[in-house]
């Protein structure tokens, strides 16, 4: 689906209800501000909806905001911001629920026409927050990668690469939306939105007040529940991202990066270092037959390319190394058996250091006569204090005891039955993953990968996914995992 094909449906669904509002109910003031009212309510219902099923992805789409947020602000006159953004991450997942329920909640606010001055002025303080965040984001497409944000002489032409927030999460993983499109979207919105706040009065309304009252209520409650069940115990019921059930990971990455690499450069733009001057889409064929008069000392390039056959995915990004940093990736996805493997993007605990002083023996060698023979002997030289540092690691022992007494006995099981087990976790180094292992009692393999893929895989932390020969035969949230019995009668085919 594109974001055309969506304004269509959400502009046809609207249409419906205006007709239903005026010809039934009777409650049309102004046709325009009624279609608008459905138009933006029924939007916003959905966006707030697909983004319910999957709260964790919002969540983790703030974190990437906070993360540049703080850096941006950090050399500027409002580096006291800095430090903010750090504790915000912590409680993203929160700040993802109430967001995404108050979505809701007032798309449906405005279907039904409730409260319409406090809806009106909602609306358009939100929709404002969001044109704030897409514009941000389309805009570090401008700036330069050692620019800070703020430094706008320093802007030089739109590169898409420059983005460190690539995507908005408007509709979560349900649909992308490039950073322009977003920006241009919310800018849209702030239409309606300053309409609504003039007008709020011409806005329908429907059924009577304690009606409105009671839907409103209990569509917060139900999609707070909903939001819960898709992250805190159990996985989200419907999977938009690419690691679903069924998928063959080695296969899908083959694909995508075959599609990748057999991509046409169809232009390039050029952008003179020293006057700025800019050649846009200038044909690959021209610039070949001119090459000589663009050196790469003077001109920066950006290839303009086809679109490749299968659009890349994070499945192109499954890369896998062992703890000492060999790569494991295609020994896991060719596994013909039945494996498990346990994603945990991070581990939580924490690391103390301390100093401690040590006795440090120090020798030196010395020649002895013994009989007829001539030895070298090594005597002490000197001892003398010597201040060390050492490394404790504190783990989480609510986190420990996911792995010790939910994870573990059913893969325990599984290794009986001659089953590979196997976790993944963000990188760290062995120490860590050695340590971890030790305090969860986890006596199987660890490998690492980026946090972000991992992220993407299965939404708990820790999850466990079943693979045979690289597909994804099911995935699970570590409170809804069964037992080793009960996967094998119903997902192992023997």
């Amino acid at each position: 689906m594109t974001i055309v094909s969506l304004t269509l449906i959400i502009g046809l669904v609207a249409l419906v209800l205006t007709v239903l509002t005026g010809m039934v109910f009777k409650k049309v003031q102004s046709w325009a501000l009624s279609f608008l009212q459905n138009f933006t309510g029924a939007l916003f219902v959905f966006s707030g909806f697909v983004k319910a099923i999957d709260p964790l992805g919002t969540a983790f789409k703030m974190e990437q905001y906070f993360t540049e947020f703080e850096l941006t602000f950090q050399d500027t006159w409002m580096s006291f911001l800095s430090p903010l953004f750090p504790i915000l991450s912590e409680f993203a997942p929160s700040f993802s629920v109430i967001m995404i329920v108050f979505e809701i909640v007032l798309g449906l606010m405005l279907l039904v026409g409730s409260l319409r001055k406090f809806t009106a002025w909602a609306f358009l303080l939100l929709v404002a927050f969001f044109t704030v965040l897409t514009g941000f984001t389309y805009l570090t497409g401008y700036v330069p990668a050692d620019v800070n944000f703020f430094e706008f002489g320093k802007w030089g032409p739109y590169t898409a690469t420059n983005m460190k927030v690539t995507d908005c999460g408007c509709f979560g993983d349900f649909l992308k939306l490039e950073p322009r499109v977003s920006f241009l979207k919310d800018v849209f919105l702030l239409v309606p939105a300053i309409l609504f706040v003039l007008f709020s009065q011409k806005m329908h309304q429907l059924f009577a007040l304690p009606v409105r009252a009671s839907l409103i209520g209990l569509s917060a409650m139900v999609f707070t529940w909903y939001c819960f069940s898709n992250y805190v115990w159990d996985i989200p019921g419907i999977d938009f991202r690419p690691f679903k059930v069924g998928v063959n990971i080695l296969e899908q990455k083959n694909r995508e990066i075959d599609a990748e690499n057999n991509v046409e450069i169809t232009g390039i733009n050029l952008t003179n270092k020293e006057t700025g001057e800019v050649i846009s889409n200038m044909s690959y064929g021209d610039f070949m037959a001119n090459f000589k008069d663009y050196p790469k000392e003077n001109w920066d390039f950006e290839y303009i390319k086809s679109a490749p056959t299968v659009a890349r995915t994070k499945i192109s990004d499954f890369d896998v190394s062992s703890s000492d940093g060999q790569e494991v990736t295609e020994e896991i996805l060719s596994d013909p058996n039945y494996s498990f493997m346990i994603i945990a993007y991070k581990l939580y605990g924490d690391v103390a250091t301390s100093s401690q002083m040590v006795k440090d023996t120090s020798y030196r060698n010395d020649t002895l006569l013994v009989g007829d023979e001539i030895q070298v002997s090594q005597i002490i030289d000197q001892i003398a204090d010597k201040q060390v540092t050492l490394t404790e690691y504190n783990w989480d022992p609510v986190y420990v005891g996911k792995w010790k007494e939910v994870i573990n006995p059913v893969l325990a099981s599984a290794r009986d039955n001659n089953l590979d087990v196997f976790a993944i976790t963000g990188y760290a180094n062995p120490d860590v993953l050695e340590s971890f292992k030790a305090a969860s009692g986890s006596d199987y393999t660890f490998h690492v990968a980026d946090d972000i893929l991992l992220k993407t895989i299965v939404r708990s932390n820790p999850g466990v996914v079943l693979l045979k020969n690289g597909t994804i035969v099911q995935k699970w949230h570590y409170k809804q995992l069964p037992t080793f019995e009960e996967i094998r009668q119903r997902y192992m085919n023997e």
